[in-house]
């Protein structure tokens, strides 16, 4: 929390009130309050409107202009009391509005208060951000809506367990949900690091993809690599089922194809972002064209891909709606 106050006293009474609960830097000046919250970001501010210098409200009017700053909570804490002078600041995006003398019963609710709704507000962020990517996340918040976009150079993952449905059968539901959500949380994390993202789930099938919506012109040897993490780790952990480490063993077919697609959202109170196009369908077709533990690549990923990766040529294969195309097995990185 950052206290911006040039009143010794109420700064005294602040920080006895407050500073066992919450870490608390004070400032008492407006042009000291702006470097500091440049250097150190607080989770809320309890700002005072009249100060030499720059005063709370321009304080305020600038936090509230900077993309970095804007979404920090501003109390007002000041001796001011007219009504004009409470809407002004509420005008300029402070949350709250106390007037001097307080009391500090009063503070600390509404301090606890305001950072609760933060804490709320972060958590709802962090949930928004597993159903859709940042970019989109940015442009709802800043406009309400995102429209679908066109990236010209991406590549699509899709994989799939093998044999999956019939041995499901034989698991409890609770077996099979546990089992998937291992297996896909240890996906999302390898996806993460190679700066790919997943898009969605659908039963034991996972999409994911890589140059969008932030372009990347590593993109297809990033997903080959993530792909070649998601056998390997499969691999590791079927040589656990033995030990008691894993329960079951699994098997993935995994397909990618590079080329151009369309994501945006789909539904108006549900959000699910999807992406759209025939490089999607090919990637789902080459996909069903691979083997177990085995990692098949179209020719457009192939040629983004094949100075950095090894392949092994499978020649012509006849895929669903495509007819024959050139397809590779991954051998190795180089």
């Amino acid at each position: 929390m950052l206290i911006v106050e040039d009143t010794e006293a109420n700064i005294d009474v602040l920080v006895e009130a407050l500073g066992e609960q919450y870490e608390i830097a004070v400032v008492t000046s407006g042009e000291a309050a702006l470097e500091a919250v440049e250097e150190d970001r607080p989770d809320l501010i309890l700002l005072d409107i009249m100060m030499p210098g720059m005063d709370g409200y321009e304080v305020c009017r600038r936090l509230k202009c900077s993309e970095q700053t804007k979404d920090i909570p501003v109390i007002f804490l000041t001796a001011i009391t007219e009504l004009e002078s409470k809407t002004k600041g509420f005008r300029l995006g402070a949350v709250d509005y106390v007037t001097k003398p307080f009391e500090i019963l009063e503070v600390q609710a509404r301090v606890r208060t305001h950072l609760e709704l933060v804490v709320q507000r972060e958590k709802s962020e962090r949930l928004l951000a597993n159903i859709l990517p940042q970019k989109v996340i940015d442009e709802l918040k800043r406009h309400g809506q995102s429209k679908p976009e066109l990236f010209r150079n991406v590549t699509i993952l899709f994989s799939d367990i093998v044999g999956f449905t019939q041995a499901a059968a034989a698991l409890e539901p609770e077996v099979v949900i546990r089992e998937l959500s291992q297996i896909f949380t240890a996906f999302d994390d390898i996806m993460a690091r190679h700066g790919c993202e997943r898009i969605k789930t659908i039963g034991d099938a996972y999409l994911a993809v890589c140059g969008m919506p932030q372009p990347d012109a590593d993109h297809a040897a990033k997903m080959v690599r993530a792909a070649g993490e998601m056998v390997a780790f499969l691999e590791q952990r079927n040589r656990s089922v033995a030990t008691g480490a894993a329960a079951n063993a699994w098997l993935v077919r995994v397909g990618i194809h590079s080329g151009e697609v369309v994501g945006g959202i789909v539904g108006t109170t549900k959000y699910l972002y999807d992406v759209f196009g025939d490089a999607v369908n090919t990637a789902s077709r080459v996909e069903q064209a691979s083997e177990p533990m085995r990692i098949t690549v179209s020719q457009s990923t192939y040629e983004l891909s094949s100075q950095v990766v090894n392949y092994e040529e499978r020649g012509c294969v006849g895929l669903k709606g495509k007819g024959g195309i050139p397809l590779y097995f991954v051998s190795g990185m180089p």
